[in-house]
């Protein structure tokens, strides 16, 4: 028998609606559910000055939503949800909820780099004994993929977290500092994180099915996960998904272990002495990593609540394949925003940063998904783009020091949604042209008005490259000319083609005298 489970339709209110709950400021507030027909329900809040304000829901199949008209930022607030028979009026089910704030929610999305934790993170422990009343609240969307009893119980079990050192030590570090420097730079209201991430998920899984089969090129996910599952029923995808997780879950302490006794041990090494690592697992009905899978099983059971705004901290895991990474996250954020109700809702991302594996050739493959990163800024209305290239660490994925992104993220916010900061503040140099002149090239930047500066103790500008006509790139000679760049080599005349930061892992010394760095870019000058 399938482990598949439909759970009763009854009357719920979703668990992201909890004590401590914190909802968005100056926004029409929704609060939703589900029920039974001919249910009517109706949603008070009282304000910490005592007023009320309420509505009743909207009652869409066995789904209800009421929209709370929008207030300023407050705290102490109580939310009463009731649902009445509609033909008696009898109460049938009352939920009130205490320590309500009101102020800012942001969703902070992605795969591990935002999901990794306060407690392992550069001064996350230190943060953690340190900060007393940092006014940030923080919800953890449950990571299920499949929907079992266990799916249920999880969500029910779920709830919003206020700041203690133990409560914040699995909150999502980029997620945490982004919403600490927030309140701070607000005034001290609340700011509230919704975490909805999973480890080495693609792009894909966090969309819909119907999205992605509206193109061509990204129907091509759903085709390969439909080919693995071809044939196979569904009882016989979960026992082969569950064999993967038993096996998992055997295999990778002992990895871990031999990692700790030899850090130098090679990936092929690992898998001579403990077999072949089988991760993901199959791609099943039952995979995390399927294709919309997240969207259903994660994404879905917080829509539509009412956000401030969208931090995105992903693009790893869609590597193979790169040159679908714009329309890619160009849908994902034009799904979000509808489901979200907001088509104007700011989505700001984060550029992946420097990042090889010691044992593995640099396919220049990252550089195609921070430059459609950036193409996605600069294209979609209502984004922002926070650049740590300088960030990365050689032969680890997941960097420690994760205050800088969480900072660089919020300078964005700053800029584009709270319009607190001027865009020369929020960004390092960011490429705008370039002209040829003979056997240079001038490079032409926004947001390098200061000039620029590098790192202490190097001379040398590293990461330019360029090519005349054939397109063989090699290392350039720059001068910096205040806030121009000229690149030229003795052994190209006319250079035609420049880039900066093109490869997976390379170290970066270039900076704004703002001290953000320049963003990685390739152009071509005819």
């Amino acid at each position: 028998m399938s482990q598949y489970y439909e759970r009763p339709i009854d009357f719920r209110v979703r668990n992201v609606f909890s004590n401590h709950m914190v909802l968005q400021r100056n926004k029409n507030i929704r609060i939703f559910g589900e029920c039974k027909e001919r249910t009517n329900v109706v949603v008070k809040l009282i304000l910490e000055n005592g007023n009320e304000v309420s509505a009743d829901a909207v009652i869409s199949g066995n789904e209800w939503c009421a929209i709370l008209p929008a207030q300023k930022a407050q705290t102490g607030c109580v939310l009463i949800v009731e649902a009445k028979n509609d033909i008696t009026n009898d109460v049938l089910q009352t939920y009130k909820y205490d320590d309500v704030a009101i102020g800012e929610v942001w969703l902070a999305g992605g795969q591990s780099n935002m999901e990794f934790e306060l407690q392992n993170c550069k001064g996350g422990k230190e943060t953690l004994e340190n900060d007393k009343n940092p006014n940030v609240r923080f919800y953890y969307t449950p990571k299920n993929s499949y929907k079992t009893k266990e799916f249920f119980e999880a969500e029910e079990n779920s709830s919003w977290q206020i700041f203690s050192k133990e409560n914040a030590a699995n909150w999502s570090a980029v997620g945490y500092y982004f919403a600490r420097k927030l309140s701070r730079d607000l005034g001290g209201i609340t700011v509230g994180v919704i975490g909805c991430n999973w480890g080495g998920t693609s792009a894909s899984t966090w969309v819909s099915k119907e999205a992605l089969l509206e193109d061509k090129d990204l129907a091509s996910y759903v085709e390969e996960y439909e080919k693995a599952c071809e044939g196979i029923s569904v009882e016989e995808q979960e026992k082969a998904y569950d064999d993967y997780v038993e096996f998992h879950a055997n295999w990778e302490p002992k990895c871990s272990e031999l990692y700790a006794n030899d850090p130098e041990m090679t990936w092929e090494k690992v898998q001579e002495i403990l077999g072949p690592c089988q991760y993901p697992g199959p791609m099943n009905i039952k995979n995390p990593y399927r294709p919309a899978g997240l969207w259903e099983c994660m994404l879905k059971r917080i829509i539509p609540y009412t956000l401030g705004g969208v931090i995105f901290y992903q693009g790893e895991s869609d590597d193979h394949k790169p040159e679908m990474y714009y329309k890619l996250l160009t849908r994902l954020i034009r799904e979000w925003r509808e489901a979200f109700r907001d088509l104007e809702l700011p989505f700001i991302m984060t550029q992946l940063t420097m990042h090889q594996y010691g044992n593995e050739d640099d396919r220049k493959n990252w550089p195609i998904i921070r430059e459609a990163q950036m193409a996605v800024h600069r294209t979609i209305k209502n984004t922002g783009i926070a650049v740590i290239i300088d960030k990365g660490e050689f032969n680890n994925i997941h960097p420690l020091d994760k205050k800088p992104v969480g900072y660089r993220l919020e300078l964005q916010a700053l800029t584009y949604v709270y319009g607190l900061m001027d865009r020369e503040d929020a960004y390092g140099p960011v490429y705008k042209s370039c002209i040829c002149h003979g056997d240079k090239i001038e490079i032409l930047f926004d947001y390098a008005k200061d000039g620029f500066m590098i790192t202490a103790g190097t001379t040398e500008i590293l990461g330019f490259e360029i090519a005349g006509q054939n397109k063989e790139f090699m290392k350039a000679d720059v001068e910096i000319k205040g806030s121009k760049i000229f690149v030229s080599s003795k052994e190209i005349a006319r250079p035609l083609y420049v880039r900066y930061l093109w490869t997976n892992y390379g170290e970066v010394n270039l900076f704004g005298k703002n001290g953000l760095p320049v963003a990685p870019f390739r152009a071509d000058s005819v």
